[in-house]
């Protein structure tokens, strides 16, 4: 896993870099609706398919592979041709109307820079594929229940270090580059390390399960791994209609997925804000791909530290104050950011001073998310029945995510054709944000109340069934 997110990491870090100096952060609102959507729809079409017709392991490599492919390709054939391959952007204006301010204008940025587009769309969907698919797919299949407690919370750490890691390479090295064309090598090498590694972990783990399973014949041991891997129940596959319709029928899964909305929406409105700042401040390529690998760098450690408080934190003082706790750090914070805004940005005091009180924000909301959102959104299907705690998550993974993303994008595009840029919008963003955030924080204060009720429930059955 940490080579997989170190991977991640590094992409990110430059497909940001790259389509936020090139086009502007606005151009992210209309990737993601118009690139990255279709692509990770034809995708799961394709991976579908592929499923059916090849082996696990087979399966695991022709996914992988082609991703680091075009990581490679991009930098020895893609970019360094991009001025002969890409049209001016005086032409891409011109064919749109001579468009130089609003939604246009991103628009002809993003067609005289379709190679750093094309970059970020397969950036985006390897970050979706990389630790859903590749990683969990493979550690829940071969690790037992009985070791899960051992092996998870190392899973977990990975996640935080790898960043770490990835952060400081690009901080330290990559970004010290004389041009950015070097800082591309260097990048490039280590995500090619990276995936070398991947697939070399994924043979050798492989190869020893092999010798383990043909050391103990025909039975699987006495450590469980039989009986998990027999009753282990795949997760079904929902459309997005038939997701709907699961989630209307069930009030306590349509609050749940109230918060995955929530937070999906709110993120977004933030993040995009806080990236066009950060490329105000930080306009050549290479200073802002120093910056956003600290910042990385940063949110690993943060995560790191807070996964093991958060733990306590939801024992102590109960569900209600852990689910809370991520949207109410959120309103704090955007306070102070939204007001650097709308003070203005006319001074480079101000404009810093709106960058670091972003970059907290940002910080402290994902850290908030990882250590305190996602445990308690996750322990709010324990009480449920084996049905709706099944077809909810996936119907949840669904809609919830997706609309999250999606209708984050969406919102803010429109904002961007008619304010012409999404710093100009943001009082109307201020709005939409503490919406979704006083929406998200009553439903999940609703959902504390059906959450200890089922438990109630359940622990009173359970009792029930032992005096029997």
């Amino acid at each position: 896993k940490f080579f997989i997110i170190l991977a991640l990491t590094l992409t990110r870090d430059l497909k940001d870099t790259l389509v936020v100096t090139q086009c502007g952060a606005e151009a992210i609102a209309f990737l993601k609706i118009y690139g990255v959507l279709p692509a990770a729809t034809a995708f799961i079409a394709f991976y579908s398919k592929m499923a059916s017709l090849l082996e696990k392991r087979t399966l695991f490599y022709c996914t992988c592979v082609p991703f680091f492919s075009f990581f490679v390709l991009f930098n020895v054939f893609i970019f360094p041709n991009a001025g002969s391959i890409q049209p001016s952007l005086e032409w891409s204006q011109e064919l749109l109307g001579g468009a130089t301010t609003g939604g246009r204008a991103v628009v002809a940025k993003i067609m005289s820079n379709w190679s750093s587009a094309l970059y970020y769309v397969i950036a985006e969907i390897y970050s979706s594929v990389s630790v859903g698919v590749l990683f969990w797919q493979f550690a829940n299949d071969v690790v037992p229940v009985a070791q899960a407690k051992r092996f998870y919370p190392l899973f977990a750490q990975m996640s935080g270090l790898a960043p770490v890691f990835a952060g400081q390479y690009v901080a330290r090295y990559a970004s010290k580059a004389e041009n950015f064309s070097t800082s591309l090598n260097r990048l490039t090498a280590a995500v090619t390390v990276s995936g070398i590694m991947i697939c070399t972990f994924y043979y050798l783990s492989n190869a020893y399960l092999d010798r383990t399973e043909t050391k103990r014949g025909a039975t699987l041991g006495t450590d469980g791994t039989a009986e998990a891997m027999v009753n282990k129940k795949s997760k079904p596959k929902l459309s997005m209609k038939e997701s709907a319709k699961f989630l209307a029928s069930n009030q306590y899964l349509r609050l749940i997925a109230m918060l995955v909305l929530g937070y999906g929406l709110s993120i977004n409105f933030t993040e995009v804000m806080w990236k066009s700042l950060v490329k105000k401040q930080y306009s050549d390529p290479l200073d802002y791909q120093r910056f956003m690998g600290n910042f990385s760098s940063m949110v690993g450690m943060a995560t790191c530290i807070v996964i093991f408080f958060g733990v306590h934190v939801i024992r102590i003082l109960g569900w209600r104050v852990g689910a809370l706790t991520t949207p109410v750090v959120m309103a704090v914070l955007g306070i102070p950011f939204f007001a650097c805004i709308f003070m203005g940005l006319d001074s480079p005091a101000r404009l810093g001073l709106a960058v670091w009180v972003g970059t907290i924000q940002s910080l402290l909301s994902k850290t908030s998310k990882y250590a305190l959102f996602d445990p308690t959104t996750q322990m709010a299907y324990i009480p449920l029945d084996d049905e709706s705690k099944v077809k909810g998550k996936a119907a949840i993974d669904v809609l919830g995510s997706r609309l999250g993303k999606s209708g984050g994008s969406l919102i803010q595009q429109g904002l961007v054709f008619v304010f012409g840029s999404i710093l100009d919008a943001a009082p109307v963003v201020a709005m939409i944000f503490y919406a979704v955030l006083f929406t998200w924080a009553s439903s999940a204060n609703r959902l504390s109340g059906m959450f200890l009720a089922r438990t109630e429930v359940n622990k009173a059955e359970e009792h029930e069934g032992k005096k029997e």
